[in-house]
């Protein structure tokens, strides 16, 4: 276990730095202002009304992973049996259980550059060494079996719509991908997060493709429940019962209160209107930073803009800039890149559109 490797969250204290002013307007945070559905709260009450403060199974409620079984049928027609679903505190306890699962100490998880900070950061606390695929534009910030060529990688990670960049895996590359793992005895791992929060384009699930790939998922995004700490994995069945057994020593069991309310996310018009709602944010806020950055073509997914900022300075300088000048607070790429992080600042679209409105007219008055 390599802790001097870990690499803390900037963003957190740019959150904890942005406290300071009343009129702070937070680009920052990659977490939805919105609430989840009002089944959910009820959900919740009831849960707490009824007593239920013990603990559940290691790999979560039954009437949850059913439940999480007919998303899947719901969303892609797939049967996914609740026996290869494993809840988890949060994607975070998924991710460390399928790390823990499929990749030995010493061994490489290939991951892209820009990418989600804590893959490489769960990587050093298991003794796995992360491998950074850079990822630019011209593939739309995807890994391709190209740039696994010539490389020894045992475990794929791969993250769809992705963060900061929101892109999305076409179909076609899932396929390409999915054939090279199997052929080169690589396990795929696939980070669905945001698979609720697509604007264009159709998303694939790679469970679409191979019931060899190991998908997380979670309710923290696009079902707005981020403080539920609720995420969960789907497995091949080979690898179910050791997940069982890591799961009792790892976490015991996920939160209770959480999963019953979380029997009642699955509200599809509520949540298509979160996606919708998000969907026009990101356009009005496309819009308005385009004057201003090279921001490429539109995020496909999730709630980021990842702007090209280099024509300014450093990432990073114009970051503390903006906070203590502005009062805006945005993530300096240096989060989710170790090439091109203080080239890029990821601005997150979890306000309303009034305040993206002011918070960009602060930059574009600071940048003249």
């Amino acid at each position: 276990m390599r802790l001097d490797n870990l690499t803390p969250f900037y963003v957190m204290q740019i959150l904890k730095d942005a406290s300071k002013y009343k009129d702070a307007i937070h680009f920052e945070v990659g977490q939805p202002d919105l609430p989840p559905t009002p089944k959910v709260i009820k959900a919740a009450k009831e849960a707490i009304e009824r007593g239920h403060f013990g603990y559940t199974s290691a790999e979560g409620l039954e009437e949850l992973r059913h439940a999480i079984g007919k998303h899947y049928k719901y969303r892609y027609d797939l049967s996914i049996a609740p026996e290869r679903i494993v809840v988890t505190p949060g994607s975070s306890g998924a991710f460390l259980l399928a790390y823990a699962l499929t990749t030995d100490i010493g061994q490489k998880l290939a991951i892209a550059d820009p990418g989600y900070l804590s893959y490489k950061n769960f990587a050093y606390m298991l003794g796995i060494e992360p491998l950074f695929i850079p990822v630019q534009e011209d593939t739309n910030y995807c890994i391709t079996p190209q740039h696994l060529q010539g490389r020894k990688i045992d475990t794929l990670q791969i993250s769809s719509p992705a963060n900061p960049t929101g892109s999305i895996y076409p179909k076609e590359l899932f396929q390409e991908l999915t054939e090279y793992c199997k052929k080169n005895g690589i396990t795929l791992i696939s980070d669905e997060l945001y698979s609720g929060l697509v604007y264009d384009g159709a998303f694939t699930s790679a469970l679409q493709i191979s019931d060899d790939a190991i998908v997380i998922e979670g309710f923290s995004k696009s079902f707005c429940m981020p403080g539920f700490r609720l995420g969960w994995v789907v497995l091949p069945p080979k690898l179910v019962k050791k997940a069982r057994e890591l799961a009792q020593n790892i976490f015991l069991a996920p939160p209770t209160i959480g999963q019953y309310a979380a029997l009642e996310a699955f509200d599809y018009p509520y949540l298509e209107h979160v996606r919708q709602t998000f969907q026009k944010r990101r356009d009005t806020l496309y819009g308005l930073l385009s004057p201003l950055f090279d921001l490429g073509a539109k995020p496909q997914g999730a709630f980021y803009i990842w702007a090209d900022v280099q024509k300014y300075g450093k990432a990073s300088e114009l970051a503390k800039r903006f906070l203590e000048e502005a009062h805006v607070a945005v993530t300096p790429g240096i989060d989710f890149s170790q090439s091109v992080g203080e080239d890029f600042i990821r601005f997150a679209y979890t306000i309303d559109e009034e305040k993206m409105r002011e918070g960009v007219a602060r930059i574009a008055s600071l940048l003249g």
